[in-house]
């Protein structure tokens, strides 16, 4: 009996979820007929929707309703839940480790493939900048989202109950690093939330919280234009927030954020959202990469000179062939990610039939960003709105992106009662150490104390 072909995805975001979906429909009848397979090995078991991290930080949306479960899904491919370490292509091999790894003994397993797409997305770039890593904070995972919502809830509780003014000046300062989609929309987001759950603390006003933006360019949300960017500059200090442009983080030691320009910040919270880098499982591999540690790909989103592997997303550098200048590649961004995950899983369907494979082409459509609740900025067409129409087309465009009826279902349904009801304002941290309570309770009780004296009795 023939071995099925099998499809080995590496990935489970974007790129890895909308490919494998699509494979999906694309090979039915080979699926069908045990002629093929599709595996897909991805850390987590969802596929996470990060324009709405910003909103599931500050309460518009449940953490739930921001992911993709993918079993629920994907259900005609083979789900593992684990992590590729390398790929050696040239064997058509994989190594990857599973939850099941360590518990085994075994060590990790290697997995045969006849077909390799690569999506393993990207992982936070970080600079060697001393602190960052004992307090910094990302902001690209449903887990980091929550939280920081939780941080920052706890940085007012800890304001309003001290009676140190460093500690509270420090509790209510709050420092972002990076002025891309993601820093200006979780800044804009939270700064919101912040606001609104002063009214409930007795001794915190709006105007005690103090915002910084910290940008090394000279311009935020480039992607929306210099004439949009400047209205999302005006609006964010029309709210106090300070916004410092081509201004760098030097360190953030000891709880002290200090900037280039000599500016010392005493802060408990450090957002790094300073931009993206390529997954490190690319470097194991043996596949052609770019100056960027991307993997070089053809205009059909095939690996270059690399037979039957294939792959797109912030991992890939495709070439735009829409753009002026030849070879400038593709934005890594989520409005080409999931177009490209279409045509790779059409053409990697057409190559096992040994047909024809067709360009990936896509003229940029623009860019929507939210600056918090009915605020927003948006170039998109050649169009340029602000304010709440910008808002809502920000919310229109992203609902229209959100994977399955399901979930489209679910995030409208939050967002109709968010307008109807007061914003949630709980913080969850303890959800963060689950067996605090219960390590306490069973912790075996103090020694007895003898009455009349101060030692423990013996």
């Amino acid at each position: 009996m023939t071995e099925p072909a099998r499809i080995l995805v590496v990935g489970g975001g974007y790129v890895g979820m909308y490919t494998a979906l699509r494979l999906q429909r694309q090979l039915r009848t080979e699926l069908r007929a045990s002629a093929a397979e599709i595996v897909v090995v991805t850390p987590d078991p969802y596929m996470t929707y990060q324009p709405f991290l910003p909103e599931a930080a500050a309460g518009s949306l449940s953490p739930r309703h921001v992911v993709v479960p993918l079993r629920r899904v994907l259900d005609r491919c083979r789900l593992l839940i684990g992590e590729v370490e390398s790929v050696d292509h040239a064997k058509r091999a994989a190594i990857l480790t599973t939850l099941a790894t360590d518990e085994e003994g075994a060590g990790p397993v290697a997995l045969t493939y006849d077909e390799l797409v690569l999506a393993p997305g990207s992982v936070s770039r970080t600079l060697p900048v001393p602190g960052l890593a004992e307090h910094g904070i990302g902001f690209k995972t449903v887990e980091e989202a929550i939280g920081l919502r939780n941080h920052v809830l706890e940085q007012l509780d800890i304001a309003s109950s001290t009676r140190d003014p460093a500690l509270r000046d420090a509790a209510l300062t709050f420092v972002f690093v990076g002025g891309g989609y993601a820093g200006v929309e979780a800044l804009a987001e939270l700064e919101d939330m912040a606001r609104y759950a002063t009214r409930y603390y007795h001794n915190i006003k709006p105007e005690d919280l103090r915002w910084v933006l910290v940008e090394a360019a000279g311009r935020i949300l480039p992607e929306v234009g210099d004439e949009m960017g400047r209205y999302a500059i005006r609006e964010l200090r029309g709210r106090n927030v300070d916004v410092r442009l081509d201004t760098r983080l030097d360190s953030c030691e000891d709880r002290v954020a200090v900037l280039s320009d000599g500016t010392r910040l005493p802060t408990r919270t450090v957002v790094w959202t300073a931009g993206v880098k390529p997954a490190p499982v690319l470097a194991a591999t043996d596949l052609p990469l770019d100056a960027r540690g991307r993997i070089r790909c053809t205009a059909h989103l095939a690996v270059e000179g690399a037979p039957h592997a294939w792959a797109a997303g912030d991992a890939a550098a495709v070439p735009d062939v829409t753009a002026e200048e030849p070879g400038t590649p593709c934005a890594p961004n989520a409005q080409h990610a999931v177009r490209q995950a279409k045509v790779l899983a059409e053409n990697l369907a057409a190559s096992l039939r040994g047909r024809p494979l067709k360009e990936y082409a896509h003229a940029y459509a623009g860019s929507v960003a939210s600056l918090g609740l009915h605020k927003g900025v948006a170039h998109v067409y050649g169009r340029k709105l602000k304010g709440y129409p910008a808002w809502l087309m920000h919310r229109a465009y992203h609902l229209s992106r959100m994977p399955t009826a399901n979930r489209k279902a679910r995030v409208l349904a939050e967002w109709t009662l968010s307008g109807l009801f007061k914003r949630e304002i709980v913080s969850l941290g303890s959800l963060e150490h689950p067996r605090a309570e219960f390590e306490l309770a069973a912790a075996p009780p103090p020694p007895a104390r003898d009455p009349g004296s101060d030692e423990p009795s013996s």
